[in-house]
């Protein structure tokens, strides 16, 4: 009986890898619109752990025209699934985007975790269904005109008629959106307003800014959008222009108009820098126009030229400008900090200004983020050792087998599925941990997923835990061997190598990005060609595939931009991402630039952010290559000027 008991579960557990095995060719009959295909692994898939997928495709093919109850069906019979909360989101979206609003509010039970388009479509849903206070919950959209989702921008036109927005409100975003160019929801305003803009006269003002300056009415609020328009054109093409215009003007601007005009000019510099360079005259031009409420983007340029230029009782009223939530994130924490240690004034101001940034820094100072090294290194606290790390225990990994959330996603990945779903129902089955605090099951699937060499959902997972932390499993070093004797070779740091892989590629040797960086230094292919001749290597297409050859070419190419870049890690690693031209360009003129300066006024989001994030790693790394007393700032240094 033993025996036959033994049998029976090896039998199951053999046919249930054969049904899993079946998701591959499932997908690929979805793929196809094969419905007849996904009722047949409908049924042969019914004891995986994956078998709900082919029924979630065949929902899915057409979201336009399933009942809400199809869609209720589903995610009843699979509550609390990764698979379910995407199904009701997307099905909640494509509703709004048809105006089906009350077929989608049923679903809007059902989703937890929404991502920014989802939130967008459920607060219509909500706002459609009579709640008028859920613009005020969204009112991040409402002069946000940086990309954004459609479902957003809709939310923002159905808040023009909400009575939450005073008639100040709509001349904010109706003078926001004619700076940004988006003449249609500009005319919708308008209306609300009562200021009738015509689409081809602003066409004419656009093509015709500096000659419609010469002679242009002010009497009518038309008039003085119009003329705000014709500033945000001419600014286009030169900002230096446009505030010349402004000052001939500035004895017959009504006051808020004038501080709008200037606002704009202040803020096509601070967005033009990639195409002008740093202009310090935009702090002169934000300064002048404050008195008029900003819109979080406009803060956030206000506050990233202040931070570049070191003019700090700007920063502080930068920062102030600025939404509560805004205000609250780390970022503007740290530099609200660093600039009351400047503050001017009697002696008790200034040590008012200093006790302030004292408490900011020791709070920032808890968490072990970019910020939070920051703040230690700004009250003098080196990094002397990592926390203790825990290791998961029997009953860790008991509780991880059987989680099934975390089986659906190693079931994926044991079969090579799509790394879209694997690291969906991981991202899923860690945010359930999560939300149960059980970071020991957390830190068992990390484990785990390392043993397995599925690096990034390894890193993914042990960055999540709150109480328990392993940092070996944050802080994953494969290749040990290959990335110290190659960062050797070329004089650089191996914890620095190791922060950029990290960064780079999470140490998945596939990796490949949406432009054909490849490997796991993400390295172009014409930038391999080029590191190939001068080695005196003939180049194939396979290299960057290779481990070895991959990591001896990452390195042999951070070590040339290194010295290009005066040796200066911060440079380099802005280089290694931009292009080593652009981190130059980026270099002061006059005198030198504080690291962390430099890198919050990086103009792409995307170096910024990599910057930070490498340089947080290395450091970290330093520590598990065994290196003590590790400090950022030591390790960002100073930005010397452009020769």
């Amino acid at each position: 009986m033993v025996k036959a008991g033994l049998f029976a579960i090896s039998l199951g557990i053999l046919q249930a890898q054969a049904a899993d095995s079946d998701f591959n060719q499932a997908l690929i009959a979805a793929n196809n619109d094969n419905i007849s295909m996904l009722d047949n692994y409908q049924a042969s898939m019914q004891d995986s752990v994956l078998g709900y997928y082919p029924e979630y495709w065949k929902l899915g093919s057409d979201l336009v025209t399933q009942s809400p109850q199809a869609i209720l069906s589903f995610v009843s019979r699979y509550p609390n699934s990764a698979m379910s909360e995407k199904l009701a989101a997307d099905y909640i979206e494509t509703k709004v985007q048809a105006g089906d609003f009350a077929s989608a509010r049923l679903l809007v039970p059902y989703v937890t975790n929404a991502d920014e388009a989802e939130s967008c479509a459920i607060g219509q849903v909500q706002a459609m269904a009579g709640d008028p206070l859920v613009f005020s919950e969204f009112n991040r959209v409402w002069l946000k005109t940086s990309k954004q989702p459609e479902s957003c921008l809709g939310l923002a036109r159905l808040m023009v008629s909400s009575p939450l927005k005073s008639a100040q409100d709509r001349q904010q975003r109706l003078w926001t959106l004619l700076r940004s160019g988006e003449l249609g929801n500009a005319v919708q305003v308008g209306q609300r307003l009562g200021i009738t803009l015509d689409f081809a006269e602003l066409n004419y003002i656009a093509a015709n800014a500096f000659n419609y300056l010469q002679n242009a009415p002010l009497a009518s609020s038309t008039d003085q959008a119009k003329f705000l328009f014709a500033i945000a054109r001419l600014a286009d093409s030169s900002v230096d222009m446009a505030a010349g215009q402004i000052n001939q003007y500035r004895s017959r601007l009504p006051q808020d108009v004038m501080r709008y005009a200037y606002r704009i000019v202040a803020y096509k510099a601070a967005n033009s820098v990639m195409q002008n360079g740093f202009n310090a005259q935009s702090v002169s031009w934000f300064d002048q126009s404050y008195g008029y409420s900003f819109s979080d983007e406009e803060a956030e340029s206000y506050a990233r030229q202040a931070v570049r230029f070191g003019q700090w009782n700007a920063v502080l009223r930068a920062v102030d400008s600025m939404s509560l939530p805004l205000q609250q994130e780390r970022m503007w924490q740290y530099w609200f900090a660093r600039a009351s240690e400047q503050r001017g004034g009697d002696p008790t101001a200034q040590e008012q200004g200093r006790a302030a940034a004292r408490a900011f820094y020791t709070n920032l100072a808890l968490e072990e983020d970019y910020y939070g090294l920051l703040a230690r290194d700004r009250l003098g606290q080196s990094l002397t050792k990592l926390g203790t790390s825990y290791n998961p225990t029997t009953q860790d990994f008991q509780r991880l087998d059987s989680d099934v959330h975390f089986r659906r996603a190693f079931a994926l990945y044991n079969i090579n599925a799509s790394a879209s779903y694997s690291n969906r129902e991981w991202n899923w089955a860690v945010r359930q941990a999560y939300l149960k605090h059980d970071d020991g099951m957390i830190l068992a699937a990390a484990s785990r997923a390392n043993t397995m060499g599925w690096y990034d959902r390894a890193i993914y997972a042990a960055e999540r835990t709150t109480k328990l932390h392993n940092y070996e499993l944050q802080f994953l070093t494969p290749f040990r061997e290959q990335v110290i004797q190659h960062s050797s070779n070329v004089g650089i740091d191996p914890a620095w190598v190791y922060g950029l892989i990290r960064q780079e590629s999470r140490f998945v040797l596939a990796a490949r990005s949406h432009v054909g960086a490849g490997g796991l230094m993400q390295i172009m292919p014409d930038t391999a060609k080029w590191i190939a001749r001068q080695l005196g290597e003939s180049y194939t297409g396979a290299a960057l595939s290779s481990m070895q050859t991959n990591i001896r070419y990452g390195t042999f190419y951070l070590s040339h931009i290194h010295g290009q870049l005066s040796n200066q890690p911060v440079l380099a690693t802005a280089g290694y991402n931009a292009g080593p031209n652009r981190a130059k360009r980026w270099q002061p003129t006059d005198m030198p630039l504080e690291a962390d300066q430099y890198t919050e006024s990086i103009p792409l989001l995307e170096t910024r952010d990599y910057v930070k994030h490498v340089m947080t790693n290395a450091t970290y790394y330093g520590l598990l290559l065994g290196r003590s007393n590790q400090t950022l700032a030591q390790r960002m240094g100073k930005i010397p000027v452009q020769y």
